[in-house]
């Protein structure tokens, strides 16, 4: 079957999807808010802005890849009555959420069974637009639960370079990670094997301290370690601050056993050395 997906946010994870896809024949429409460009062969049109009633006929797949706002879902707030008289239409939905829904567990294990306890307002508006859309009825939802992205052109190498990398130092702190193109893999397989009312935390095998990822990056460029900085004497802006909020370890096993991926980069390490290969030469 070839799929007719429907992507609001065509950002930057849906994009790593959508070069998956569309190297598999199937098609693509994504939404912008700002003016469309060519995207590699995927259908580009802006939202809000355009009528989206014969996309939303066409679909057979629907992935959300917009941020909540203070108002809530931004799709839902203006598409919820087409999208539930559709949703017995829909394969599969996809809505890539934050591993922020589970809040602070100072360093410890979370799984996708862990109670949501989200310690930032953005956490807060993720755990109210899952629910927003898992109350849909009969909507084939799947829920992904995204870790620190990275990837080509999100790295730490430019701030290495130029001189401005840190390491913030905070005790426990751990964070956990996922390159995007092995976010796209997983879509790309839950799509396959469609499984409704999943939830599946997104990340890498090897969550680590920020200061240990920034170490490495300047280890690979063989450039001075960056200073090191105590958190609480840090220059942050408030949206920085707040991802130090949260610490903790996300466990990832149940995109390898219902999905049978096996991650491109199984930790930061692998990862970085990637981008660093992929890099063209100035």
């Amino acid at each position: 079957m070839k799929y007719s997906v429907l992507t609001f946010g065509y950002g930057y994870s849906a994009q790593a999807l959508g070069r998956v896809l569309l190297q598999q024949g199937h098609s693509i429409l994504g939404t912008t808010r700002g003016e469309p460009t060519p995207a590699d062969g995927a259908q580009i049109v802006q939202w809000p802005g355009t009528d989206m009633t014969a996309a939303l006929d066409a679909a057979t797949h629907l992935l959300i890849s917009i941020a909540p706002d203070a108002a809530g879902d931004p799709v839902l707030a203006a598409l919820q009555d087409e999208i539930t008289a559709r949703a017995a239409q829909f394969k599969w939905v996809g809505y890539l959420s934050t591993t922020g829904v589970y809040g602070d567990h100072n360093g410890g294990w979370v799984d996708e069974t862990t109670a949501l306890s989200p310690a930032t307002k953005r956490g807060i508006a993720r755990v109210k637009a899952e629910a927003a859309w898992a109350a849909i009825p009969d909507i084939p939802l799947h829920i992904f639960r995204l870790a620190g992205i990275y990837g080509p052109g999100r790295g730490p190498f430019a701030k290495v370079r130029n001189g401005t990398a840190r390491r913030i130092i905070k005790e426990n702190q751990v964070f956990s990670r996922t390159h995007v193109d092995d976010i796209a893999q997983v879509l790309a397989a839950s799509m396959a094997r469609p499984n409704p009312g999943a939830i599946y935390n997104v990340c890498d095998d090897d969550p680590a301290p920020p200061q240990d990822v920034m170490g490495y990056a300047a280890d690979l460029l063989g450039l001075p370690l960056p200073p090191a900085i105590d958190f609480e004497t840090a220059e942050m802006t408030p949206m920085a601050r707040s991802f130090y909020a949260e610490s903790k370890k996300v466990r990832n096993d149940r995109i390898k056993s219902e999905l049978g991926v096996k991650l491109l980069y199984p930790d930061y390490r692998s990862g970085l050395k990637a981008l660093l290969a992929q890099e063209k030469p100035a």
